[in-house]
């Protein structure tokens, strides 16, 4: 990444999403969401239906993977979701050059963000178990406020670090990223190695759909 002072400024305000985007963690999430439409004798999910939902709130997401539950079991399948989640949380791991990257990035000036599907009370655990959290000045969470893709949680960011939509830059795994920042007024770079396939990325039209964070950090490099 170029010196601070070299490093063109289209977006000073960089905002992640967490799974799928930063860490490799959309297969624990989509196995545990079916996993617990099984505890629960419902319907399993297919593997593309439970990554679809990853990035949403936790309501979403049990609304689509379990559309036949009655909503005053949800609770029953939250808990059992958090169960098997939390059982291989600790397995969860950054994909590779994404320490490095966010550490380039944070050096040469650029404010960081997160807007996560997670709870905060999972993103605070997250971050801990990263050793990361020094690096974001603002992170929002799915229970903070209205979920993905509403616009809330992204104008919510800009609006504490005093950032314009068109000089904040999302970066997601999932067309609900996507559409978060379009409805912010922000501008979307997809990474098509998480949860969503590359196709419905680009459908949306991002600035760029990457495949790995080496790729992402090389369009940062002469973008950002």
């Amino acid at each position: 990444m170029p010196p601070a002072e070299l490093a063109p400024r289209r977006f000073p305000f960089i905002v992640f999403d967490w799974d799928g985007t930063l860490i490799d963690s959309t297969s624990i999430i989509a196995d545990s969401l079916q996993q617990a439409c099984r505890d629960l004798g419902e319907p399993v999910p297919s593997d593309v239906d439970a990554r679809y939902v990853i990035g949403l709130g936790l309501s979403d997401a049990l609304r689509h993977v379990a559309p036949g539950l009655p909503h005053d079991r949800h609770g029953e399948l939250a808990a059992r979701y958090r169960h098997h989640f939390l059982s291989r949380d600790a397995q969860t791991k950054l994909y590779p050059g994404a320490r490095e990257l966010l550490g380039e990035l944070a050096s040469a000036g650029f404010l960081l963000g997160v807007a996560t599907g997670k709870s905060r009370a999972g993103l605070d655990r997250a971050l801990a178990q990263q050793r990361l959290a020094s690096l974001f000045v603002v992170t929002r969470c799915a229970d903070e406020g209205f979920p993905k893709p509403h616009p809330d949680m992204l104008e919510q960011l800009m609006g504490r670090v005093g950032v314009a939509p068109q000089s904040t830059l999302m970066i997601g795994d999932t067309t609900h990223d996507i559409e978060l920042a379009r409805n912010a007024g922000a501008s979307a770079l997809a990474v098509a190695y998480g949860a969503h396939h590359a196709d419905g990325l680009g459908a949306l039209a991002p600035l760029a759909t990457v495949h790995s964070i080496a790729e992402l950090r090389a369009w940062l490099v002469v973008n950002a």
